[in-house]
């Protein structure tokens, strides 16, 4: 594949996508680079499993001491267990990742994220999310991408697009954001008490440089004239869903809005709603296509 990069300029710092490089053997591979932090994330499938009813996709962060022009000082000279920072990365990438599959499949996916260069300034875990988004369109898995992540900060009254480790640890918010080109998909937060209209803005800020973050990744496919693979439309059997939609989806809605409430009590009404529905299933023919379908 020839090398290509795409550019895009937030707040003065460039965020490079390039392809075509390395890992050519990974069935999709994206270096994501921002100032001198760069991570080489790459993407591979195999065939699907049988007997399996859940997608086996593994979502990996490596992060290495020579990223940041450091040698292991034990005497193995080894890298030791990974950090809590780069499960937390893992966890990061799964999450927006994982709904975007279709429910169908169950091939083996994985996805690698490397970390190769750490620049203090630039913290490498958004740069992860969208470098998966990049390797799964390139390695051409079914995906109803792409997708892309930034972090946002807020230094006084003024919203930082993709902070610095210092930054972050002086600001009111630490927000990250991920989204598709349909809208938001993930959002995780930790801040002091803010406003809720501070914390919707804060999104929509996010959100807007994750447009810019998509359309590069669109325009990168477009240069290197691959086209991204639709997932199939499989009909599935709607019955139990439907019937669960009626039986128990505004019940369940109804509690998750009662804030007033505890969360053991919350819980133990959602329990209730459980119970009701299981006993009215049991009560349903053998051979009724609802209870097949739990069974």
């Amino acid at each position: 594949m020839q090398g290509q990069t795409q550019s895009i300029s937030f707040d003065g710092r460039e965020i490079r996508l390039t392809t075509g490089r390395f890992a050519p053997q990974a069935g999709g591979s994206v270096m994501v680079e921002c100032g001198d932090t760069a991570v080489l994330v790459t993407a591979t499938r195999s065939g699907g499993r049988e007997g399996i009813d859940f997608l086996p996709l593994i979502c990996d962060y490596e992060e290495r001491l020579y990223a940041a022009g450091r040698i292991p000082g034990s005497f193995f000279r080894r890298e030791a267990r990974p950090p809590e920072r780069a499960i937390l990365t893992c966890r990061l990438i799964d999450r927006p990742m994982r709904p975007l599959f279709p429910s169908w499949m169950r091939d083996d996916i994985q996805i690698v994220a490397t970390c190769l260069s750490l620049d203090e300034r630039v913290p490498p875990d958004v740069l992860a999310v969208t470098g998966a988004s990049m390797a799964t369109l390139l390695a051409k898995i079914p995906f109803y991408g792409p997708m892309a992540a930034v972090r946002v900060g807020l230094l006084g009254d003024d919203f930082v697009l993709n902070p610095s480790f210092r930054e972050i640890e002086r600001s009111e918010l630490d927000l990250v954001v991920a989204g598709t080109p349909s809208g938001v998909i993930m959002v995780e937060a930790g801040a002091n008490q803010l406003p809720e209209q501070d914390v919707i803005e804060a999104i929509d800020f996010g959100y807007e440089a994750v447009g810019e973050l998509i359309k590069a990744q669109q325009n990168l496919l477009k240069d290197l004239g691959i086209e991204q693979v639709v997932p199939e439309a499989k009909t599935d059997d709607a019955t139990l869903p439907t019937f669960l939609e009626k039986e128990c989806a505004k019940g369940i809605g109804d509690v998750l809005k009662q804030f007033s409430q505890t969360k053991t009590e919350r819980d133990e009404k959602l329990d209730a709603i459980k119970a009701q529905v299981s006993e009215k299933i049991a009560t349903l023919k053998d051979d009724d296509a609802i209870k097949v379908a739990v069974s």
